[in-house]
């Protein structure tokens, strides 16, 4: 336990192929790399697009390719989600979700938390679902109890890498005024920022987690006083990383900024349709913390045939 406790964090952000430590570095046992992959807004886009700006890119047999060359590289990753994962097109229709959820699971993710449109066949439309898949949906700041959804969600989940403990938590967005109320029903929304306080002080203090993640659907930055990613990270203390889904921001580099503590808070995001995955590289070793920001998205596109 006491090793463990004084790991403290170096931050690296790549895209993959780039080499930011020596392999021989993690020869030494007080050092340990964390590897957390990340999409979010997919948007039921289970093939590449065929047309337009973003002609090749994306596609799930794509990420899944990239994903398992990135685990082959890679002793410990973890593979998230930050919602809306339906809704987009026509396999969304037709299949209301249960393709996506399959093909997720497929591909070994580890958690996701809720977009605004997972609830757009109903929460009756996502509880059929969620027997496709294999992964667990966090959600902090939504109140299921008088619900078909009641006792399906946990709000954190930990998880175990190489003695460091990673806290994940989910965050959703406020679905009045996105989402009609007789799709979320009795769902109740919390304020996120309470939410994420209390959650957040519990992974690090009370459970000992090294790393806290947030699972964000609030969305980066808003001109309005609207609660945002920014916002987030600005008026929590004990989040390490957010991140983030919503409003499709293409970040060329993640953010960082300072919580209530001055403590540095990283802030990623990744576009959508899963054009990108995100990739940060968290070292943990004795007696040093360095944020050092590289390039952070990683192209889902096809390798080119070579004869």
């Amino acid at each position: 336990m006491g090793n463990r406790r004084n790991f403290i964090k170096n931050v690296s952000l790549g895209t993959i192929g780039l080499s930011l430590i020596s392999d021989s570095v993690f020869a030494n046992e007080n050092i340990k790399k964390i590897t957390i992959l990340h999409t979010n807004d997919m948007h039921s886009h289970i093939e590449p697009f065929k047309s337009g700006k973003y002609k090749g890119l994306g596609g799930m047999a794509q990420r899944a390719s990239l994903i398992s060359e990135i685990r082959k590289k890679e002793k410990n990753v973890l593979l998230l989600d930050a919602g809306d994962i339906f809704q987009g097109t026509p396999y969304f229709n037709y299949y209301g979700g249960e393709l996506e959820f399959k093909l997720m699971s497929k591909m070994n993710y580890d958690a996701a938390t809720l977009g605004n449109h997972d609830f757009d066949n109903g929460i009756d439309g996502l509880e059929r679902q969620l027997k496709h898949a294999s992964f667990p949906f966090l959600i902090a700041n939504y109140d299921f109890k008088n619900t078909i959804l009641k006792n399906r969600f946990n709000p954190y989940k930990v998880f175990y890498k190489d003695g460091i403990r990673i806290g994940v938590f989910g965050i959703g967005i406020e679905l009045e005024g996105l989402v009609s109320k007789e799709l979320y029903k009795e769902t109740v929304y919390n304020d996120p920022i309470i939410s994420s306080n209390y959650y957040s002080y519990k992974l690090k203090h009370e459970l000992n987690c090294d790393l806290v993640i947030c699972l964000s659907h609030l969305g980066y930055e808003y001109k309005s006083k609207k609660i945002s990613d920014t916002v987030l990270a600005q008026q929590t203390r004990d989040i390490d990383l957010i991140i983030g889904g919503h409003t499709h921001t293409f970040l060329k580099k993640p953010k960082i900024t300072t919580n209530l503590r001055n403590e540095k808070v990283i802030i990623n995001q990744v576009g959508f349709g899963g054009i990108n995955i995100g990739k940060i590289d968290f070292i943990f070793k004795q007696n040093k913390r360095d944020f050092n920001v590289k390039k952070s998205s990683i192209f889902v596109k096809k390798k080119k045939k070579t004869t």
